[in-house]
């Protein structure tokens, strides 16, 4: 064989060689190239917990969702309402967890937000607030239930929650029996007591009252020391701030003053055995011309009373008054959509779901109140307005203490009842609290 035969023999080897290799590395290559065009991204879930619905707040946040999504149409949203008492019994293990919300709604107060906030377990969101203009929305008087310190105590330190609507206590009262008797709204404490002297007199029972639930009478109550309260006593009281003498002016007018109108006979004689549900019923139903009790009830009514006419007043001649911001919406520390929540919590704090609120009978923050349709949900937001532009809202008087509804509550319906004194229900509930005082501050 010629040498000339073998060299080509040879070269068309080495072709063949060459042409398989690269049709090899074709075929390793190609495949590779298609998995990585068809790798699908890592889908987003934003999870949100929260126990509001059939009422204007539930409304709100559901249009506030409706405009999440069409601003993040390849987010998918799980929308969990839970019940109030299992966020209360779980939050905690949860928030400890990585399984957790992108948002809760947490209760406000030392005992819930302030502990989660005292473990590290919520996002401080004084940054976030600032930049997204959130703490110009909620002024001092809502944020105050929003800011906690490194002891847990509301009133102060980093921002950790943001609320999307208020709440206040107020006298529900019926227009119809007032035309009846010859009485006016009243404008000062005095002209309140002599409407309900007129009622009384004429053997009806002015104000109805649920004193078999523990927390109604301490709205009845509060709103009485008010009278007598400044900035500084709330504050002092609330936020663990000072000194708080429960013999002083504001506490001793507020019990001896609930007494004063027991004895009168401005509630009924059973009253700690009425329950909440059934004392509001007894309004709706006109046996009681007043009924004193929060914005939350504003809705029920709209829709319970058909037979006369009703309006609503805050107890008169007073600057401050039983009421806060809503719970919080939170973001948990371990939260895996941080930015997801603030662009919520931005849409719920925004006009357009804020105005939903006020619409269906909600106390909403950032409403244009010029879109409410119905003048009796104008007034209700007119007179939260009124409240905030005096700094004015107080709080509740269970909050400063874990577990003092309990001892407040149960101190008022003896109170009520006849079983204490003023003096001997101010100490039953002044030992409790400066024990917590002593042992929750450094």
């Amino acid at each position: 064989m010629s040498k000339k035969f073998l060299n080509a023999i040879t070269t068309i080897t080495v072709i063949f060689i060459l042409i398989g290799l690269a049709a090899c590395q074709s075929a390793t290559a190609e495949p590779a190239a298609q998995t990585s065009a068809e790798q699908p991204q890592e889908e987003r879930v934003f999870k949100i917990w929260h126990y509001e619905t059939g009422n204007a707040i539930g409304d709100s946040w559901a249009s506030a969702l409706e405009e999440f999504k069409a601003k993040h149409p390849d987010v998918t949203v799980e929308f969990e309402e839970k019940s109030f008492q299992q966020i209360q019994e779980t939050a905690r293990m949860v928030l400890n967890s990585n399984n957790v919300p992108d948002v809760m709604e947490i209760n406000k107060g030392n005992a819930t937000a302030g502990l989660y906030a005292k473990e590290g377990l919520l996002t401080d969101l004084t940054d976030v607030a600032a930049e997204r203009g959130w703490d110009k929305i909620l002024n001092s008087s809502l944020q105050t239930t929003s800011r906690y310190d490194e002891n847990g105590i509301m009133g102060s330190g980093p921002l950790y929650g943001a609320t999307t609507y208020g709440e206040f206590v107020m006298v529900y009262y019926n227009k119809d029996m007032f035309k009846e008797y010859g009485v006016e709204v009243p404008t000062t404490l005095e002209e309140f007591e002599a409407v309900a002297d007129t009622f009384v007199e004429a053997g009806i029972v002015p104000l109805a009252l649920g004193g078999g639930d523990r927390w109604p009478a301490t709205h009845n109550w509060q709103e009485l020391v008010l009278y007598k309260a400044d900035r500084d006593l709330i504050n002092n009281f609330q936020l663990l701030q000072g000194d708080v003498d429960f013999h002083g002016p504001a506490f001793t007018f507020g019990s001896e003053k609930l007494v004063e109108h027991v004895q009168k006979g401005y509630y009924r004689a059973d009253a700690t055995g009425i329950t909440n549900e059934d004392a509001n019923a007894a309004f709706v139903q006109g046996q009681h011309p007043m009924v004193l009790t929060g914005s939350w009830q504003y809705g029920a009514f709209l829709d319970q009373i058909t037979d006369f006419e009703w309006g609503i007043f805050i107890m008169p001649g007073k600057t401050l008054n039983t009421g806060s911001g809503g719970n919080l919406l939170v973001v948990p520390q371990n939260a895996a959509n941080k930015d997801l929540a603030y662009d919520f919590i931005d849409l719920a704090l925004g006009e357009n779901a804020q105005t939903v609120m006020a619409n269906a009978g909600g106390v909403p923050v950032n409403a244009d109140l010029s879109k409410i349709e119905n003048k009796d949900v104008l007034a209700l937001n007119e007179a939260f307005n009124t409240i905030l532009a005096n700094d004015g809202l107080a709080f509740y008087p269970d909050w400063p203490v874990p577990g003092y509804m309990d001892t407040l509550g149960g101190g008022l319906q003896q109170l009520i009842g006849g079983a204490m004194t003023p003096a001997e229900f101010l100490d039953s509930i002044a030992a409790p609290y400066n024990d917590y005082k002593t042992s929750a501050l450094p």
